[in-house]
């Protein structure tokens, strides 16, 4: 594994979390093709379902210099004829000599796209920056692991140590990494209107008074894989005790110690980890996440 490769998958990482909120149901994808002289040849990423994958990208913005050269994906290239044809072909017939890999996309039908690479003389390492790459890939796994989306609370609290919903600007600087926000007034809506794939993406109709089981199952079935909550603590609380929120960011207010829930009670949940502290404008924000 040379510098090249290690550089050329951070590339990869930062590429894929383009496609976040945009590629449901299929998971964000980043790809890097260096030539046979280990420069950087081409790079792409998954932008939305029915669309070409990354690969396929980085092979046409790398043309005849891919010939001989090393695909750098944050995901095992697919396998199976969808909406658009295997990658794993794609690479065969740009002769790419070399595949680098970050993860094993658990829904690899067959043998999977890594072992025809290599049954093919592809030389193919994975496991590569596996940790970064989860980073942008996480929710999209968790949620093929659990059958729901993946759901992260939003919300702050205010000088009277209230639990309120996070304000619009706070929601609207997560919501562009999600499908779906679920917000305080009970609307379920595309978090960044028309990013998802035309025919591959829809918001179900759920009855009045559906619980968050219901919502979220009906939500899956119509290709949502991440969801931003953006709530108070009575809105969450039926999702935070059925073990259905993963993720947390809370926003502390400009007040300072005033605003941060004391006598025991800290600003994160029973169960959540916090994991990441940032200052965001007036705010300090921190970031958990659910550990079983």
């Amino acid at each position: 594994m040379s510098e090249i490769e290690i550089d050329a998958m951070h590339r990869a990482i930062a590429l894929s979390a383009f496609g976040l909120g945009r590629t449901s149901p299929n998971p964000p994808v980043g790809c890097v093709i260096l030539d046979s002289a280990g420069r950087v040849a081409g790079e792409g990423y998954h932008e939305r379902k029915g669309e070409p994958h990354a690969e396929v990208h980085a092979l046409t913005a790398a043309g005849e210099r891919a010939r001989g050269g090393t695909a750098v994906v944050t995901l095992e290239p697919c396998n199976h004829q969808g909406r658009t044809p295997p990658c794993r072909q794609a690479l065969l017939d740009a002769g790419i000599v070399r595949t680098v890999i970050a993860l094993i996309d658990p829904t690899s039908r067959e043998e999977g796209g890594a072992a025809r690479l290599r049954a093919s003389g592809v030389q193919v390492e994975v496991g590569v920056l596996a940790d970064a790459a989860r980073l942008v890939l996480g929710p999209w796994l968790d949620a093929l692991r659990s059958g729901r989306p993946h759901v992260t609370w939003a919300y702050r609290i205010g000088a009277n140590r209230q639990v309120v919903a996070a304000g619009a600007g706070q929601v609207g600087a997560l919501a562009a990494g999600v499908d779906v926000v679920v917000h305080e007034d009970g609307r379920v809506v595309e978090a960044v209107p028309g990013a998802h794939g035309e025919g591959v993406f829809r918001l179900p109709v759920i009855r009045q008074g559906a619980g968050p089981e219901e919502l979220l199952a009906g939500l899956y079935r119509g290709g949502t894989r991440s969801v931003l909550l953006a709530v108070a603590r009575d809105g969450a609380s039926e999702f935070v005790h059925g073990g259905l929120v993963d993720d947390i960011s809370v926003f502390l207010g400009s007040e300072g110690p005033a605003g941060v829930p004391m006598g025991g009670v800290g600003p994160v949940p029973q169960g959540f980890v916090v994991h990441r502290v940032s200052r965001v404008g007036s705010s300090v924000r921190l970031d958990a996440r659910y550990q079983a």
